[in-house]
């Protein structure tokens, strides 16, 4: 559940599925290569958000080769 740019309530129901349910993409790269991405897709986004954020990895797993 969230509130889209509008302050419209979107909320997880199951007869609302395919509509305007609201999105969280996040990327983790280095701050320039997010930047030239953000700059590439500018033009085509024509409502959200797009937020850069310093994070602190504490950890960082894989799963062995099998």
């Amino acid at each position: 559940m969230g509130y889209g740019a509008h302050s419209r309530l979107h909320t997880f129901k199951i007869e609302r599925l395919s509509l305007d349910l609201p999105v969280v993409v996040e990327i983790v790269d280095s701050r320039e290569k997010i930047e030239a991405f953000l700059d590439l897709i500018d033009d085509d986004i024509t409502e959200g958000l797009a937020t850069i954020e310093k994070v602190h990895i504490r950890m960082y797993r894989t799963r062995k080769a099998e």
